[in-house]
């Protein structure tokens, strides 16, 4: 009736001279290595700010080394948005908007004073820091900051996102994280 005999039981060897290695890890740690050091940045530019961002792209710096050579002007294929500058309140929507439309997971970067907490702006025109607008992972100070301070935020940004548990943003871990780097979280 078409059946087939069981095939016999073949013992497992393990000899490590005459097979490739392997390597075990856990798969969080696996992923958020990838994610780290491959982020695509959307650079939201509106000041003087945007200008040191364009500085740490090219050869003298060299963002690409942290793996973030691919900017990306479409969010929804970025994964980290850098808002480099003052945010009028008519733009508020528009970041926000920009923000929504970042697939999960997605970091935010707050560069320069103005982005942070606007600065010398303080009037009814400006936003006095975009984590009003959007929930920012790390603040880059300075004004502008200098391609170094833009570096070492990104860098700080990879160490969030190196140790970054893998269930949702908002569980304990997570908050306890950031608690570790001195963010509060309601």
């Amino acid at each position: 009736m078409g059946l087939t005999p069981r095939p016999e039981h073949r013992v497992v060897e393990y000899n490590p001279a005459s097979q490739e290695g392997w390597v075990a890890t856990k798969l969080d740690f696996l992923v958020n290595w990838g994610r780290a050091n491959s982020l695509w940045p959307m650079p939201f530019g509106t000041a003087c700010c945007a200008i040191e961002f364009m500085a740490t792209a090219a050869s003298r710096f060299d963002l690409a080394r942290f793996g973030m050579e691919r900017m990306s002007f479409s969010p929804r294929q970025a994964d980290v948005l850098i808002c480099a500058g003052r945010v009028p309140f008519k733009l508020a929507p528009v970041i926000r908007r920009i923000w929504q439309q970042m697939p999960q997971p997605k970091w935010a970067i707050a560069m320069g004073a103005c982005a942070s907490t606007g600065n010398i702006f303080d009037n009814y025109a400006v936003v006095q820091g975009i984590d009003t607008i959007i929930p920012v992972d790390v603040y880059v100070p300075g004004c502008p900051p200098r391609p170094e301070q833009i570096i070492d935020g990104i860098m700080k940004l990879q160490e969030l996102v190196k140790n970054e548990p893998m269930r949702r943003r908002n569980s304990p871990e997570y908050k306890t994280l950031l608690a570790s780097y001195g963010i509060t979280v309601n």
